[in-house]
């Protein structure tokens, strides 16, 4: 038999400690402040424990009031997402895909339509984000994780790994020194994204330049800015080769440095071993194991 705290009691904790105030809580929960603040109490007197300080402006946790409004917050998250999960509609035909901004940009989405054209039966929703995928809480069926290490506790399929390479537009040369050689970088304005704060160093290191700085330049939100700024001649790029193939092959980019840097990262399709593969989920990673296979084998 399970031994718990009244329900309404941890509700108006969790709100109360959440929002940092008892008028705040109530108002969320539609009740009034003096039922929240007895309910509170209850609680405390329940555990024998003190879990607030009252104060003139709201109310203060104490270290065992935060510790239990961490652990209660994420419970009843966990809890609204199975519910959520539980009231929709399954959508058989949907396959949502969570994966890095630029990974969708450089490299999926230009693809997409050679899946689209192979299962015009399926329906595709893709998320960006740089965070790491919860499963659990998210209605996700399918990530593309990057890393040095596939994601624990779930199925994971490497799909490349990171080539560096620097590239930039052919009209930079028009405006600055030529660029035969790794040092004439000093002479030129480093691009790179915020994400990746190691790639400049690591060539530059693999190069044999020291008197560089890899960490001066501009830098943008995510590398696919930075392969736009490229283009646009601001500066050279340090780039992953596959995400630059196409722009290589039709000049919108070059490579004037010969010098290729393999890094210890690599991308993997990953999904949920709680969750069987559906018929979706396995389409995918057929096609885009072939996409990358081909990709390989083309460099």
């Amino acid at each position: 038999m399970r031994r718990l705290p009244p329900l309404n009691a941890l509700r108006a904790f969790e709100a109360t400690a959440r929002n940092g105030s008892l008028t705040r809580a109530a108002q969320e929960l539609s009740v009034t402040q003096g039922a929240v603040s007895r309910h509170v109490q209850q609680l405390e007197n329940w555990l024998g424990v003190s879990l607030c300080a009252r104060l003139r402006r709201g109310i203060e946790t104490t270290p065992e009031g935060e510790a239990f409004a961490a652990l209660l917050g994420s419970v009843f998250d966990q809890i609204e997402a199975q519910v959520r999960r539980m009231r929709q509609k399954p959508a058989t035909n949907t396959l949502r895909i969570k994966l890095p901004p630029t990974f969708a940009i450089r490299w999926l989405v230009p693809r997409l339509a050679r899946f689209h054209a192979l299962h015009r039966q399926i329906d595709v929703q893709i998320t960006t984000s740089h965070q790491t995928v919860d499963f659990d809480r998210e209605d996700i069926d399918i990530c593309i994780h990057s890393g040095t290490t596939p994601l624990p506790s779930v199925y994971c399929r490497r799909l490349f790994g990171e080539i560096l390479l620097p590239v930039c537009s052919a009209g930079l040369f028009g405006k600055y020194p030529p660029l035969s050689r790794p040092e004439d970088l000093a002479r030129h304005v480093l691009l790179c994204s915020l994400h990746r704060p190691d790639d400049w160093p690591l060539w530059l290191r693999a190069a044999g330049v020291r008197h560089i700085d890899g960490n001066e330049g501009l830098k943008f939100e995510n590398s696919a800015l930075a392969y736009q700024a490229a283009t646009d001649e601001l500066g050279v790029v340090m780039a992953q080769r596959a995400f630059v193939e196409d722009d290589l092959r039709v000049g919108r980019l070059v490579a004037p440095l010969d010098l290729r840097i393999a890094t210890s990262s690599a991308y993997f399709l990953a999904y949920s071993r709680a969750r069987r593969a559906t018929p979706l989920m396995a389409a995918f990673e057929e096609w885009i194991v072939e996409e990358t296979a081909a990709m390989e084998e083309a460099a």
